[in-house]
């Protein structure tokens, strides 16, 4: 059975990093968004901070860095009007 999980959109300026990490866990990152009300792997709450994803594969564990490749290219799938609900796994 698979939960519902709502984010806030991050919107992103010229220069920013568009990917958030958890960093009470650092194992969840998020593209341009951070789940509402808290992290999903530890339950942390307000602990993101932003990263490129060169930054993330310089000191990330190999599964955040397939993670964020994943979330980007979900995020690059969807329509630009899709919800800020999704399904997690």
């Amino acid at each position: 059975m698979s939960d519902i999980q709502s984010f806030w959109p991050v919107a992103q300026r010229d220069g920013e990093p568009p990917f958030w990490v958890c960093m009470s866990c650092l194992s969840e990152v998020f593209y341009r968004k951070v789940p509402m009300p808290d992290c999903p792997g530890c339950h942390g709450v307000s602990t993101y901070e932003a990263f490129a994803i060169e930054a993330i594969t310089d000191w990330g564990t190999e599964d955040l860095v397939a993670r964020a490749r994943a979330a980007e290219q979900a995020a690059n799938m969807q329509p630009a009007s899709a919800s800020s609900v999704e399904t997690t796994p």
